[in-house]
């Protein structure tokens, strides 16, 4: 795919850590060294292993693994926060790396937001204050970008709280905070590494739900860290996996978990259910089909949407016990779910009959 057709393009990137990253990099490619052998001959230690991906523009692209996969190097390479050994970057078709000092700044500071694992607020200022930072950067005058900020805190559901002092904050409200300071400078890309690991559970599922719900209003480009299987699966439209600096899955969350591309992968997904995951438009059949077989259907029939997963599916089909219709965003009848089909799905997540 041309580069200029997808909003961030990472293309071969690979990062070797070590002041011999160059002659270890070169035996890596040539000779295929392991990652145990570049640590012993030339102490360098490989971060990124040949990566590339696209993201398309909106979409929420969430890289999962475990600590140490390379998730989070991979991601301040987008921005040159790190540089590649090799490989490039293209966002939104202009290539990174051939940007100079002035204008890889510009790129920072108005086109990419980042949110990190810790908050990293100004303890000294206010929140609006410090939601206001990146516009302050920029030399914005102080009423505008304290209007800007109060614009973001209604967003982010901080009403009221844009003079109160960071530590005053709960951890949930303080993420909030820096979320808000990303969105400030209206990015079109965010990057997100770990946004919401350091909160507790019930903490993290709401900032999780008001993200989701947040990403859809305001459309915004994301490439979101995580090494948490279930956040990636609620979060992302599609998902990479990553092992040992490598990319070992693409997929969306429903992919992944029904189709692994590897035993690292199932082991990963297994505790994943497939309710969550599978998709109408996936385990339907042609209307043809089912009345070639089944006769014509009833009139009275629940309808669903292609996206509903199967636990709806599930929900709606117990409370006629008949076949389900499946619509498209049109409104239009593309297919249907049998209970035999559905049953199929819950246990084995294939096509039924």
């Amino acid at each position: 795919m041309d580069s200029s057709s997808s909003a961030i393009k990472i293309e071969n990137v690979w990062k070797v850590f070590g002041n011999t990253s160059k002659e270890a990099m070169d035996a890596i490619q040539n000779q295929q060294i392991s990652k145990n052998e570049a640590l012993e001959k030339y102490n360098s230690v490989i971060g990124v292993s040949d990566v590339s991906f696209e993201v398309n523009q909106g979409e929420i692209f969430c890289v999962m693994g475990l600590s140490g996969s390379g998730k989070s190097t991979l991601v301040r390479h987008i921005n040159r926060l790190l540089e590649p050994t090799s490989g490039k970057i293209f966002i939104k078709g202009q290539d990174v790396m051939t940007l100079d000092r002035e204008n890889l700044q510009e790129l920072r500071n108005k086109k990419i937001g980042m949110v990190f694992q810790n908050f990293a607020l100004m303890p000294h200022r206010s929140v609006v204050d410090n939601i206001a930072m990146p516009l302050e950067i920029r030399g914005i005058s102080k009423n505008d970008r304290l209007d800007a900020a109060n614009k973001i805190l209604d967003i982010v559901e901080l009403q009221g709280w844009g003079n109160k002092f960071a530590h005053e904050l709960s951890g949930g409200m303080q993420q909030r905070v820096g979320l808000a300071r990303a969105l400030a400078a209206d990015p079109d890309f965010l990057l997100m590494d770990e946004p919401f690991s350091a909160l507790d559970p019930l903490i993290r599922r709401q900032l999780q739900t008001e993200f989701i719900k947040l990403s859809k209003q305001m459309q915004k480009t994301t490439v979101f860290i995580t090494h948490d299987l279930d956040e990636a699966v609620r979060v992302g439209h599609r998902i990479a996996i990553m092992r040992d600096g490598k990319v070992i899955q693409i997929g969306t969350p429903e992919e992944i978990v029904v189709n692994p591309a590897d035993d690292y992968v199932a082991d990963f997904v297994k505790g994943i259910s497939r309710l969550k995951v599978v998709q109408a438009k996936s385990i339907m059949q042609s209307l043809e089909g089912y009345e070639n077989k089944n006769g014509k259907l009833p009139n009275d029939l629940e309808v669903v949407d292609e996206h509903d997963l199967l636990s709806k599916l599930i929900e709606t089909s117990a409370s006629k016990d008949k076949p389900i219709l499946v619509n498209n965003s049109e409104n239009n009848t593309i297919g249907v779910i049998s209970q035999s089909r559905l049953l199929k799905a819950v246990i084995e997540g294939g096509d039924g009959e």
